[in-house]
């Protein structure tokens, strides 16, 4: 296996040039969530040059391509969809440039997460290149709407396509340390109802706003009493919106709605979260609900799921954690850091909803993540293609 190790290794090198302009070609076309079909094309067109065996896509417009036929599978998944550029501004560069400078790829997703993508294309090329002719089938998935829906894309891929994979790796930025978890999250909206008057005479009324204000303070001392865990951190609550209405600005407002982002650690659930919530506004008028997402795809194919995302962590001794520091070992011959991610990933279906084992390793530091002047290192890429390829070997022993 070490000479395995060795020539993946090289190849990863050879195609250094390779990797970075797949990464630049596909950063130079913007792809919103709901709006990837470019990109995906471009995708498609990468993985037949590279030899795939099969390419295809799905209702949703995931591109799945395969390698290999054997019985088990791993699936490697990185999401196309990026956020949007922010305050143009703050670049120091075209975030369309995917410039190719100083020994980094610049440009929007090139972090987050298209890094991850072109990195697992050339992995494919070089499975090929060695004639990989393991017990395992590799699927190599582009997904869709992950900005703005973690998950959706697997959640289709499992109980619309049937694929079900033994293991899976994520392409998410992890600066090259190998993450097995993180907090889960869930949006929650409280909904105040209140009775208008004219603002000349409040008392007459009930002020749905004052109701929010209430519930917001005690929303806020909820969150510093929130548990913690000693790998996850800490979960947490804070109201990212609030909206209220009323007949007129002269009147009391009859509406009020607050949206909050949770984030759950372990042990914490959907049920406990809500529950926690209910308890603020037991003796308010006001309703408490777990929010949904249903939006359409390039496909044009309308999709939702329940805006809950469980929390997961993978085991430290567990075979898809170990293969994974084995192959970081023999391919860099050093000891990984063995970590989480602090936001969330496509992971709360993979492993949160479905159970199957995952691990993280991806090209780029998630602090660039959603933030202006967004580059990842070539030479990450290199290190992720090898990576991607040396663990499709040592997981099918």
């Amino acid at each position: 296996m070490r000479d395995i190790a060795q020539q993946i290794n090289a190849l990863a090198g050879q195609y250094r040039d390779y990797t970075a302009e797949n990464l630049s070609r596909l950063v130079k076309i913007k792809s919103l969530s709901g709006e990837e079909g470019e990109v995906m094309e471009e995708l498609q067109r990468q993985m037949r040059a590279a030899g795939f065996d099969e390419v295809r896509t799905d209702g949703l417009g995931n591109v799945i391509g395969r390698v290999g036929e054997g019985s088990r599978i791993l699936a490697i998944d990185g999401h196309l969809d990026t956020v949007d550029f922010g305050v143009l501004d703050n670049w120091d560069f075209d975030p369309l440039s995917g410039e190719i400078k100083d020994g980094f790829v610049h440009g929007r997703g090139t972090v987050d997460q298209e890094g991850g993508v072109a990195a697992f294309v050339t992995s494919g090329r070089i499975l090929k290149e060695l004639g990989f002719d393991r017990d395992l089938t590799v699927y190599f998935v582009g997904s869709v709407m992950e900005e703005d829906c973690d998950g959706l894309c697997w959640k289709y891929l499992v109980e619309e396509e049937g694929l079900r994979p033994d293991f899976a790796i994520s392409t998410e930025p992890t600066n090259l340390n190998i993450y097995r978890g993180h907090r889960g999250r869930m949006e929650i909206a409280v909904s105040f109802r209140g009775v208008s008057s004219h603002g000349s005479a409040p008392e007459r009324g009930k002020n749905a706003i004052y109701m929010a204000a209430r519930a917001a303070l005690e929303i806020e001392k909820l969150n510093e009493r929130l548990k913690g865990d000693d790998f996850l951190g800490k979960g947490t609550v804070t109201i990212s919106e609030i909206r209220s209405g009323s007949p007129s600005l002269c009147a009391v407002a009859d509406f009020a709605r607050l949206h909050l982002d949770r984030r759950l650690t372990w042990g914490e659930t959907k049920e406990s979260a809500v529950a926690e919530i209910e308890a603020i506004v037991r003796d308010m008028d006001a309703e408490v609900e777990v929010l949904h997402y249903e939006e359409r795809a390039y496909t044009g194919l309308r999709y939702g799921m329940e805006k809950y995302y469980p929390t997961w962590k993978i085991p430290e001794d567990s075979q898809v954690v170990q293969t994974g520091i084995a192959a970081f070992e023999q391919l860099f011959g050093k000891k990984p850091l063995v970590d989480k991610w602090t936001f969330s990933t496509n992971g709360v279906t993979i492993n949160g909803y479905y159970g199957i084992p995952l691990i993280g390793f991806g090209p780029g530091n998630e602090v660039m993540a959603h933030a202006p002047n967004e580059k990842v290192p070539v030479e990450h890429l290199v290190k992720a293609s090898a990576f991607y390829a040396l663990y499709a070997y040592l997981i099918a022993k």
